[in-house]
This record gives structure tokens, C-alpha cells and sequence, in this order.
């Protein structure tokens, strides 16, 4: 499997699918697969609001990679696609209410990842932080998606990561402190450039004594 046309396709389609607010990792693994099959009907049931169905299809798509001759110590064949298995797996879990197993397949996503060819392995990494960071900001733990997007980071997750909801908040808010600190330097600058004021000579009046009343 060429895994670089593979996240270059995903890439593509997940940017069309991400206005919709549908899941992006799936749409990766449409193209990894070439066919329809457990990856897309658990998109269409996330879609549809039925995570519970979502979570019990990307079972079984986790299912058909997560083997010896699919990803292990001994072949990285499919590393990639079941680490974006099992974090839409995360995804749906989390969506589900179900955070354990969602954090549980998140770490399983992650040790996958850790097998996946380093070439693509930014590219994969932003789609698995982005869609898991994604999921816990819609229900709620916005603390707990800004984490994730950090993690992704330091991860080495490609730019996609910042693409969610958390990550576009972060963006806005480090650009907001950008200008505010650009405009205090401004202010700084200009205040050093203003010239130093002059004394002031202070001139008194004299006025004439009122008329003495006799």
C-alpha cells in the first residue's frame, strides 16, 4: 500500500468532510481500503447520532488490521491504517459517553502509530490527535481536547492537528496575544521616541493693588 497517497487522499477528503462536523479519520480509511466497508458504516452511523453502532463497527474494522501480519513487531504493513482505526474507534467511544475505553484506544492508536513508517507518521499522527481532540470537544471537556492537541504537537503531529475546534481556539488565542504584545511593544517604542519635554518658564503677573477705601 502506497500510505503516502493514502494520507495525501484523506487529507483531501477530510477537509471536505470537516464542515459537515463529520468524523475525518474514516474518510482516510476509505481510501486506504479502496471500498466500503465497517469504516464506512460507522461514519454514516456517527453521523447519524448512533454512536453505540458507530463504536460496535469500528470494532471490526480495528478487528481486520489489528494482527501479526497486519501491524506487529514483526511487520508495519498496516500500522498506519489500524492506528487511524482505533483512534476512530476513540473518537466514537468518546462521542458514546464511554471515556475509558475511549482513552484506551487512544493509547492503542498511539502504539500503533509508534510502529508506522516514520515517513508518514506526522501525517498520521495529526489525523489521530485532531479527530480524538475533536470528540472530547464536543462533549464538553474542552480542557481535555486542548491537552490532547498539545500532546499531538509535541507528538510531531503535522499541521492538521490545529485543524479541529480545539486546536483553531488556540490558534485565534495565540494570535490575539501576539498582537496585544506587538501593541504594547508599539506603544513602548513610541513613548521612547517622544521628545523630552522643556522647563517651563513661569511668568508672573502683577497686578495693581486695589484702590485703598477711605
Amino acid at each position: 500500500m502506497d500510505w503516502g497517497r493514502v494520507l495525501g487522499q484523506g487529507h483531501r477528503a477530510a477537509r471536505a468532510l470537516v464542515r459537515f462536523g463529520v468524523p475525518a479519520t474514516f474518510c482516510i480509511l476509505v481510501a486506504a481500503c479502496g471500498e466500503s466497508s465497517y469504516q464506512q458504516a460507522a461514519l454514516d452511523a456517527s453521523a447519524a447520532g448512533n454512536q453505540k453502532e458507530a463504536v460496535s463497527l469500528a470494532r471490526k474494522e480495528v478487528a481486520r488490521f489489528d494482527t501479526e501480519d497486519q501491524c506487529s513487531a514483526r511487520t508495519n504493513k498496516n500500522c498506519g491504517t489500524l492506528a487511524l482505526a482505533y483512534s476512530s474507534l476513540a473518537e466514537y467511544q468518546i462521542l458514546a459517553g464511554d471515556r475509558i475505553g475511549g482513552e484506551a484506544s487512544f493509547n492503542r492508536a498511539r502504539g500503533a502509530l509508534r510502529m508506522t513508517d516514520p515517513a508518514n507518521q506526522a501525517s498520521a499522527a495529526g489525523m489521530i490527535y485532531r479527530d480524538v481532540s475533536e470528540a472530547y470537544w464536543k462533549t464538553g471537556d474542552r480542557a481535555r481536547a486542548r491537552a490532547i492537541v498539545e500532546q499531538g504537537r509535541a507528538a510531531g503531529a503535522d499541521s492538521w492537528v490545529m485543524s479541529g475546534s480545539a486546536g483553531q481556539q488556540m490558534v485565534k488565542e495565540r494570535e490575539k496575544a501576539e498582537q496585544e504584545e506587538k501593541a504594547r511593544r508599539l506603544a513602548e517604542i513610541e513613548a521612547e521616541q517622544q521628545p523630552a519635554p522643556s522647563p517651563l518658564t513661569t511668568v508672573q503677573t502683577l497686578k495693581p493693588a486695589p484702590p485703598r477705601s477711605r
